[in-house]
């Protein structure tokens, strides 16, 4: 695929149908495509939450929302970090996931607190797929707690396959693990073919 700014959500489903996915470049003003070998995954069955986030789900702590703020999630994930004014995010980017999600492959998580959107999460969904692309939060466990729910949504809709691209510490916590590429393309074969909808119709099902 073109390593170009030019992009829209047909191309996002075509590169995440292959196995690869778009990074923008900050400095350059260019979009990359990606397949890492090994990938990371988070494998889906065997994901629990930390002990320490349990108190905060059982008094509901922040009230978690799926897709009403999928733009404005995508722009605080897109939003420099301490010490780093690079992102991988851009405006075209943005741009073709926010098409992707108003045709309904793109989804965000959000956590709220107190009325404020605190933390959340946002991916694409394809098939029996879900590609988590990034999370941020403002208040803390604002993530976390969106995280959770991902989860949740994934198990009760029968998800397989969780895509978390890259390991680091903040996927190595929810569980994430590498694999070779030949075996998450295998996964992403078998995924891909399942009819499921990204519908969370039983919330707090996760102890």
């Amino acid at each position: 695929m073109p390593d170009d700014a030019s992009i829209t959500a047909l191309d996002l489903i075509y590169g995440y149908r292959n196995g690869i996915f778009p990074m923008a470049d900050s400095q350059e003003g260019q979009l990359y495509w990606y397949a890492p070998d090994p990938r990371a995954i988070i494998p889906i069955d065997t994901y629990q939450p930390a002990r320490s986030l349990r108190p905060l789900l059982n008094q509901r702590v922040f009230d978690v929302r799926i897709n009403t703020a999928f733009e404005r999630v995508m722009r605080e994930c897109a939003a420099p970090r301490e010490g780093d004014d690079k992102t991988w995010i851009s405006d075209e980017l943005i741009a073709a996931y926010t098409e992707l999600h108003r045709l309904g492959h793109a989804h965000s998580v959000e956590a709220y607190y107190e009325g404020q959107l605190a933390g959340g999460l946002y991916g694409v969904a394809l098939g029996g797929a879900f590609f988590g692309e990034s999370m941020f939060f403002r208040q803390p466990n604002a993530s976390k707690v969106a995280f959770h729910r991902l989860m949740e949504i994934l198990r009760q809709q029968g998800y397989e396959l969780l895509d978390t691209q890259f390991i680091n510490d903040n996927v190595r916590r929810f569980g994430a693990i590498e694999v070779p590429r030949a075996v998450y393309r295998r996964l992403l074969r078998q995924a891909l073919p399942k009819k499921v909808r990204f519908v969370d119709s039983h919330p707090s099902a996760l102890p």
